[in-house]
């Protein structure tokens, strides 16, 4: 029985970005049925999305901590 991935969404930009490594080594081995690609493909996605909102929050908070800091 396959187990269920841990949603993406509680997942820390390091497990998501080793998580999608893996996949796109997955992919490009091309060793993957139809369907199991579409799941990797859609949960790459998802991983790729949530290191960019990580990556985004990370930005916004250096952002505001050095803003005024020039003042």
């Amino acid at each position: 029985m396959t187990t269920k991935p841990p949603p993406v969404d509680g997942l820390s930009y390091e497990k998501c970005r080793d998580e999608l490594v893996s996949i796109v080594s997955k992919l490009e081995a091309g060793a993957a049925t139809l369907d199991e690609s579409m799941a990797l493909w859609e949960r790459g996605e998802s991983l790729a999305k949530r290191c960019e909102e990580l990556l985004d929050g990370a930005q916004r908070t250096i952002e505001a901590a050095t803003s005024g800091s020039d003042a």
